[in-house]
């Protein structure tokens, strides 16, 4: 448990070459400074990284020294080498990975995680435990195997007789931890297996640093830093030990704060600040403290998260990080690389297409009554498996249209035009075999963008996704509604540049992130279900509601909406009443 808040322990990570430099002096001033701003319930203390190995005394020191302040102490490794002595020259190794087909290598990897078993009960894994080496070894191991399957191959043995199996046999107790990188949608190509070392290691890990995203290198949307420990924690249920960012290319106080923020509110157990000499006396850190305290607030009492299903199986890509920037538009995302067989609403985006069988999947459970929303890019890698199933008659052309008017079709009926032009692909369908709720076009032309197809039970949707992604964000808002209707059970909300995040007891978290617009901004939700009114939990103020008319498949339905204003970088919780 923590010592300073309820729902969360906050962590720091102490690299080996930090830890290599400690003096108790140095300790103390920089434990003070930590204690103040963010309260230090727990380190990882690394006894290897690169060409630093951090001995025995050291280390001990160390420990004791933040053991004696009440600090909880874990052990840490780096799988990275510099010039390693006895290992074969022209390795080819980015970041300096070891080369577990090296038996120099391997017998090395064997002894630091010994060393380091030896002084904990707890090691995590920094993420940097994965293969990119293309030696002439590692060609001559892999054979007529792709790399995929090498890899695979290569980091499960590892895993098991160069990790986990050596440590626990210097120390049967010793809890050991993979921290899995913000990288999800390329673990395969490197060797990351959570679907396979969940049965080896005790526990997992995961990266929630996505920075700036529109400057960053890898450009991860900013719901990452939610998306991830949920589908985390989905794939190893109880044992995802919490969430790690950092403050490198976070250019605003706010941007560093927003990923503790999503972390916290998709229920990560620890919150791992990286590293210890990069955030003490940082103004960003000092910032931080005065917000875990409202993020602990703000978790208080609440269910468990929850949200539109979204299946992505391990071992797979493509339309990379799509549902994350639909929880950037309000969508809360449930991923899980567990199909959802009893699922009643489900998002597919193409990654889904890493199951083999998913075609099969999905028929049985629209005929059996579920609503399945599928992309563009899904629709074009499995368009023949679709039609032959008898799902969809759709079929992309492989044109696309600038779109700079949209037609709601239906009761929703109505016209946005004048729009900056926005690229979408050309969807074909038969009239009235499917029906289209959304269109976009230019001129006197235009294409669907939402279809729908029924079959059993169930519908099909088929979503029209911009080429660029990131052009949802510029959809007008009633475009989107489209979407939100179809995939949110009870409670939907309508706004720009802000997410919700729900919770099987009915509580609702908002939060509008600071980017260019930093003016407040209107939200409304939606409830399906009758209510009286919408609660601020934390204040007690009540938000009355409006009812309105739906109309959808000829069926008329009554909505309540209330409105709310939201403030950027300020989250607020909600129930309805």
């Amino acid at each position: 448990m923590s010592k300073h808040y309820r729902n969360f322990k906050t962590v720091v990570y102490i690299p080996a070459q930090v830890a290599d430099g400690f003096t108790k002096e140095g300790l103390e001033k920089d434990h003070a400074f930590l204690e103040k701003y963010i309260g230090l319930d727990k380190v990882y203390l690394e006894t290897h990284r690169n060409d630093c190995d951090v001995d025995k005394e050291q280390i001990l020191m160390v420990k004791d020294f933040l053991e004696s302040k009440g600090v909880e102490v874990s052990g840490g490794i780096t799988t990275t080498v510099g010039d390693f002595e006895g290992a074969e020259a022209g390795k080819r190794r980015i970041f300096g990975t070891f080369c577990y087909t090296d038996p120099a290598m391997r017998d090395r990897m064997r002894k630091i995680s010994e060393y380091t078993a030896s002084l904990f009960d707890e090691v995590i894994l920094d993420d940097f435990y994965f293969t990119n080496c293309t030696c002439e070894r590692c060609i001559k191991e892999k054979g007529d195997r792709d790399w995929v399957t090498f890899r695979r191959d290569l980091m499960e043995d590892v895993s098991k007789n160069l990790i986990v199996g050596p440590a626990k046999a210097v120390n049967p107790k010793v809890k050991m931890v993979i921290k899995y990188p913000n990288w999800r949608e390329s673990y395969h190509f490197c060797g990351y297996l959570p679907g396979v070392q969940d049965d080896i290691f005790d526990a997992t890990y995961i990266g929630t640093e996505t920075r700036s995203p529109a400057y960053a290198d890898q450009h991860l949307p900013e719901y990452l830093s939610y998306s991830l420990v949920r589908f985390m924690e989905n794939a190893w249920p109880g044992r995802c030990g919490g969430g790690w960012f950092d403050p490198y290319q976070c250019w605003s106080a706010d941007r560093y704060l927003e990923q503790a923020y999503l972390t916290a509110f998709a229920q990560a157990k620890e919150l791992m600040h990286f590293q210890w000499s990069d955030i003490v006396r940082n103004p960003f850190v000092c910032a931080m403290g005065l917000q875990l305290e409202k993020i602990d607030a703000m978790m208080d009492g609440i269910g468990n998260a929850c949200g539109v299903c979204t299946y992505i199986p391990h071992a797979a890509c493509g339309e990379n990080h799509l549902e994350m920037r639909l929880g950037m538009v309000g969508l809360p995302i449930e991923t899980t690389p567990v199909f959802p067989e009893k699922a009643r609403k489900l998002l597919l985006t193409e990654t889904a297409l890493g199951d083999p069988d998913i075609v099969e999947k999905i028929t049985k459970l629209i005929k059996d009554g579920a609503d399945v929303v599928i992309t563009t890019g899904f629709l074009r890698e499995a368009g023949d498996k679709l039609r032959d199933a008898g799902l969809t008659e759709a079929y992309l052309t492989g044109r696309k249209y600038a779109v700079t008017r949209y037609h709601i079709t239906g009761d929703h009926a109505g016209y946005i035009e004048h729009c900056k032009p926005i690229l979408f692909p050309e969807i074909v369908h038969g009239n009235n075999d499917s029906w289209s709720l959304l269109n976009g076009g230019s001129g006197d032309l235009h294409t669907t963008l939402f279809l729908r197809s029924a079959y059993g039970k169930g519908r099909l949707y088929i979503m029209s996704v911009p080429e660029n992604d990131a052009d949802l964000y510029r959809m007008p808002k009633a475009t989107l509604d489209v979407l939100r209707r179809t995939l949110c059970e009870d409670t939907y909300a309508t706004g720009k540049n802000f997410s919700l995040f729900t919770y099987d007891d009915g509580s609702m978290i908002l939060y509008r992130y600071v980017k260019a617009d930093l003016n407040a901004a209107h939200v409304v939700l939606h409830s399906k279900n009758k209510v009286n009114a919408l609660v601020d939990i934390e204040t007690g103020e009540k938000y009355p509601v409006t009812a309105i008319t739906v109309s959808e498949d000829f069926e008329t339905n009554e909505e309540y909406v209330a409105d709310v204003v939201l403030q950027p970088g300020i989250f607020r919780k909600f129930r309805w009443e």
